[in-house]
Parts: structure tokens; C-alpha cells; sequence
């Protein structure tokens, strides 16, 4: 085919595949498994990238009564993560010929505005994190099918949730600590009431709790080096013995624990250990590098949006929390015999 001004169509994808037009539609509407084989829906689809061809999302979504839109809730974007989470996601929904609207809380975890005329009438479907839940009441989000992330199972609002297995990642944060001899402990907790940040304090409560001569001591702060500057500050001269290890809710917050551990003249990590968790950028970006727990924002985003797609096709979504990684850098070591 020449290639000009004409659009291509689903016959001219058919006729350069050698297959019916039939096949074309299995194909690219992803409804081809079982019906042709996987040698011909290869084909297909490499025609349809040499000629152009995207099909006519409009037409198809009034047959179907879908917009094959799906909005992505999210705090308010303050670290890469988020940004992993979407891209990941968008990778999903693209192949399925899906879009999706990235909404960012406005107000970071609080309500927003509905950023349609009606959220109902203009999506299919929503993802959100339970850390904008709140923004979901105003968007009358929980209204529609609804994919909740990082949520605990037990009392989520959405048809599904998937999460992370954090409660594994600080458990491999206290099991490395206290191989290495820490019993004093502090915790840098994230000031949000979050299902996620209420597993690291339990998880840690309770695997600190089985050694003896333990202790675990929290404060809170916004998640923000600021806001970590302060409270860790504060913390860290008060009275009493000082914790030899500080375990930090993300890695945003271990950075401020670092310049509070500086201002008071302690050496990371012959002073104290510092861990965070989520292995950011900032991770490798701070001197020593951190010791964190790695979390895969694209998988994450990824599981989300074929966890909608299940659930938009009344399938049962993939069940199981996705695994994570501890990364030893150079912020832990054992104690100092002081």
C-alpha cells in the first residue's frame, strides 16, 4: 500500500496480514486467545505498526457504551514513584487501547474537585491510591468499578486492591539491623493515616518485639526532609540513651534524618544506622548511599491496571502482594561499642 492523506483501515491491515478482517478485530481488541493462533495475531499486529494503523477508538466505544478511559488517583506528585506508577500503568492500558488521566490530589492526600463534568459519565474505570482515597468521595470515584492500591484488603472500597508486600520489606529492614547487633530503635514515621504506614509500624513493633532488650521509639513527621529534619532533630537529642538505628517510612524522610544526624555531630553509619524505604533517586543521590527497600512503582502500576481490566471483564484479578528487595548500601553498620 502507498502510503498518503488516507487513513489506514482494519481491511488493509487484513488484507497486508493475509487474515480476515474478522481477525483483525479478535486481534486488536485483545479477545484473540483461542481463536487464532498466536502466530497469526503477531502478524496482524506487525501490519497494523507498518501501516499506521490505530483503530477508531470512537466508533468502537459508542458499539461498546465505553470510553476506554481510566483515571489514575494519586497523592500530590512529590516523588518519582507515583510517576512509576503511571508509566507502568499507561504501558497496560495502551496495549489494550486503553488511555489514562493521571489526577493528582491537588491537596496532596485530601479531597479534590471532580476533574470531569462527572467522573460517571466520562470513565470506565478508576485506580487510586489509598493515600488519596479521600479525593475518590468528591470524584465519586467509589462509584465505579475500582482498582485500590496499596489498601488493606479487608476493608478496601474498591473490587480488588493490590499491593505491595511492605510488611515484608521491614521485616528484611529489622532482620538486617538486628543481625547486626541494633536493639535501640527509632522510628521516623510518616504522618499520614494510611493503611500502608500503619504496616511498617506494626511489622517493626512486632519483629524488634521478639528479640529481648529492645526498644522501638516513634516520632512523626510529614513526609517532607524538612519536616524529617525537625522531628528526627528532636528526637534524636532527647534524653536518655540514644537509638543506634533509625528506620525511616520512605527514603524522602531518611534524607532529613541524615542532616539531623548531622547537625548534631553523628557519623552515618558509626553513630547510627539510617534505612529508608522505596529506593528512589535520592537513595544513591545522599552520601553514604542508602540502605532501603527497593519497590517496583512500574510493576505496581502495572498490576493495577490489569487488575482493572480483570475486573471491567468480571474476571478474578491476579491475587498475591508484589514482592520487594532490600538494597544494603552504606548507611548501616553494627553499633559502636558506646
Amino acid at each position: 500500500m502507498v502510503r498518503g492523506s488516507t487513513r489506514p483501515t482494519s481491511r488493509d491491515v487484513a488484507q497486508a496480514a493475509g487474515v480476515s478482517q474478522a481477525a483483525v478485530s479478535l486481534v486488536l481488541g485483545d479477545k484473540w486467545r483461542g481463536r487464532v493462533s498466536e502466530t497469526t495475531a503477531e502478524r496482524v499486529r506487525e501490519a497494523a505498526r507498518d501501516l499506521g494503523y490505530r483503530p477508531n477508538l470512537a466508533a468502537r466505544n459508542l458499539r461498546l457504551g465505553r470510553t476506554r478511559t481510566v483515571l489514575l488517583v494519586v497523592p500530590a506528585l512529590t516523588t518519582e514513584f507515583f510517576a512509576g506508577v503511571y508509566t507502568g500503568a499507561a504501558r497496560v492500558a495502551a496495549e489494550h487501547g486503553f488511555g489514562l488521566v493521571l489526577y493528582p490530589s491537588p491537596e496532596g492526600i485530601g479531597p479534590a474537585r471532580d476533574p470531569f463534568a462527572s467522573a460517571q459519565a466520562a470513565l470506565d474505570g478508576v485506580i487510586a491510591s489509598s493515600m488519596a482515597a479521600d479525593a475518590l468521595t468528591a470524584i465519586r470515584g467509589d462509584q465505579l468499578p475500582l482498582v485500590m492500591l496499596d489498601s488493606d484488603p479487608e476493608g478496601s472500597l474498591g473490587a480488588a486492591t493490590v499491593n505491595l508486600d511492605i510488611a515484608d520489606g521491614v521485616r528484611q529492614v529489622a532482620d538486617h539491623l538486628l543481625a547486626l547487633g541494633h536493639r535501640r530503635f527509632l522510628h521516623l514515621a510518616a504522618d499520614i493515616p494510611s493503611w500502608t504506614f500503619e504496616v511498617r509500624a506494626r511489622e517493626l513493633a512486632v519483629r524488634v518485639g521478639k528479640f529481648e532488650n529492645t526498644t522501638v521509639r516513634t516520632t512523626r513527621a510529614p513526609i517532607s526532609i524538612e519536616g524529617a529534619l525537625a522531628a528526627a532533630e528532636t528526637a534524636l537529642a532527647a534524653p536518655g540513651p540514644r537509638p543506634t538505628a533509625l528506620v525511616c517510612d520512605d527514603d524522602k524522610l531518611a534524607a532529613g534524618a541524615y542532616k539531623a544526624a548531622r547537625r548534631l555531630g553523628l557519623r552515618i553509619p558509626e553513630d547510627i544506622s539510617i534505612t529508608g524505604l522505596d529506593d528512589l533517586a535520592l537513595a544513591t543521590a545522599i552520601d553514604p548511599e542508602l540502605t532501603t527497600v527497593r519497590l517496583d512503582a512500574e510493576l505496581f502500576g502495572e498490576h493495577g491496571m490489569r487488575a482493572l481490566l480483570a475486573v471491567l471483564d468480571g474476571r478474578t484479578p491476579h491475587e498475591g502482594d508484589i514482592p520487594v528487595e532490600l538494597v544494603v548500601r552504606g548507611s548501616t553498620a553494627p553499633p559502636s561499642a558506646s
